[in-house]
């Protein structure tokens, strides 16, 4: 019997068929991504737990509790550790600090000045002592500055030497910390400043650099845990028993001592320091996040 004859269309099957899509059969499934995940955390324990069990049972406890946690040696380290070593460390950071917080400051000024002379000059500067390790600034310093200058002398001797070495590093970072707090600031406060009858200067004095440094608290901060660390290096100009600061008081009590564990208190006496500015840091991060 005809197709055409009787209304019905014998390619039309074969149209439909086509038109309709091919889907493959779902191939069975595997793991699921929940569980290999729970593989991997599982492994990764494993080799972790493994690495200490091959560290514990390979150690030699006994020595190492000699020769780096022994309790005579560290207790003749007292109270020298705290009323030398240690002030000395923090007269060093602070010092350093309270100048590379003024010249920095400057430098950010500077940098967004309208003034091309001002901004080419803190621009190379901050590339300079940026770009420099800290130790070539002290050995400059140190030992460059009496033979430039025969006579001369820093203020405070070896105090002054150290707190300008670490004031002319920090203030290279903190510059450009200070230049982002500043531009981090609405346009509209120095505005609406200009328009209560404030002269530009005073505008960023009284307006703007409050709200600029609070912004940049954080990294101020991160800044100051850098330097305490950075004024180990004063042992390159060298230091006598009443100007010795953390690092060279250890280092120097351990060759007395013929023992590391001089060592291991001074680098405990910086975590003092730095673990609880640390914990200042990222919760003053976190506040500035909520903020926002």
């Amino acid at each position: 019997m005809d197709g055409r004859r009787s209304g019905h269309d014998p390619d039309a099957h074969f149209l439909i068929m086509a038109d309709t899509p091919i889907t493959a059969e779902p191939a069975p499934s595997g793991l699921s991504p929940r569980k290999r995940r729970q593989i991997s955390l599982a492994v990764q324990y494993a080799l972790f737990v493994a690495v200490l069990v091959a560290v514990a049972l390979l150690a030699d406890w006994p020595k190492i509790a000699e020769n780096f946690f022994n309790g005579p040696v560290a207790a003749g380290m007292f109270p020298s550790l705290f009323t030398v070593a240690l002030k000395n460390t923090l007269i060093f950071t602070l010092a350093g600090y309270l100048i590379g917080f003024v010249l920095g400051l400057v430098l950010a000024l500077m940098r967004l000045s309208s003034v091309m002379p001002y901004r080419v000059v803190a621009l190379v500067y901050i590339e300079i002592f940026r770009g420099l390790p800290a130790l070539i600034i002290f050995l400059l310093l140190g030992f460059g500055l009496p033979i430039a200058f025969p006579g001369f002398a820093l203020p405070g001797d070896i105090y002054g030497t150290v707190a300008l070495a670490l004031g002319l590093v920090a203030a290279a970072y903190m510059a450009e910390s200070f230049r982002a707090g500043i531009q981090a600031v609405p346009k509209g406060q120095m505005e609406a400043a200009r328009s209560l009858g404030m002269k530009p200067g005073r505008a960023m004095l009284s307006i703007i650099l409050p709200q600029a440094i609070r912004i940049v608290i954080p990294p101020l901060t991160n800044e100051l845990i850098l330097l305490f660390k950075d004024s180990s290096l004063v042992f390159t100009l060298g230091v006598t028993a009443a100007t010795t600061e953390l690092t060279k008081f250890g280092s120097d009590t351990t060759i007395e001592q013929a023992n590391s564990t001089p060592l291991i208190v001074a680098g405990a006496t910086y975590l003092l320091i730095t673990i609880p500015l640390g914990i200042v840091v990222r919760r003053l991060e976190a506040r500035q996040g909520r903020k926002r």
